[in-house]
């Protein structure tokens, strides 16, 4: 993914960083351990193989994910959250969270249609929940005064 200029902002960078919203999903599906790319393709309908493997690539120079090869014919290869990657279960349990308290859908509704609920989700039997980090504010430092004053020569 191309990235901008920002202005510093920590929020900004997380969200650059993150991307867009595969990267959430992809660490929900990998909230319990490594999965193979037609694993994670399965269960990402309906992205493309081409944005899985972008993205998956993009998390990888991220750390956020580990790809481990194995080799053989057809390649066997494995993708693993990071220490930093699981910083991210938090964020994901939150949008879960959000997800339920705005009734946009039900866990019982992905479990009729995919067969099983989300990897954070705590209906899942294998669920361990992750503390969130620590989060410190800082105080904003002051912007300089503006000068809306017109000088005459």
């Amino acid at each position: 993914m191309r990235r901008r200029e920002l202005d510093g902002c920590p929020i900004s960078s997380a969200l650059q960083i993150i991307g867009d919203k595969w990267t959430l999903l992809i660490v929900r599906d990998l909230a319990l351990g490594a999965k193979r790319t037609m694993e994670l393709h399965a269960g990402l309908f309906p992205i493309s193989s081409r944005t899985l493997v972008a993205r998956l690539r993009d998390m990888e120079k991220d750390k956020f994910v580990t790809r481990t090869d194995y080799g053989g014919n057809p390649a066997r290869i494995e993708y693993e959250l990071t220490e930093r990657g699981r910083l991210l279960l938090p964020l994901a349990d939150a949008f879960r969270q959000l997800g339920q308290a705005l009734e946009c859908s039900e866990c019982e509704e992905r479990r009729e249609r995919v067969g099983e609920y989300c990897n954070i989700c705590p209906k899942n039997a294998e669920y361990e929940p992750v503390a969130p980090p620590t989060v410190r504010y800082s105080t904003p430092t002051p912007r300089r005064q503006r000068d809306d004053s017109i000088v005459l020569l």
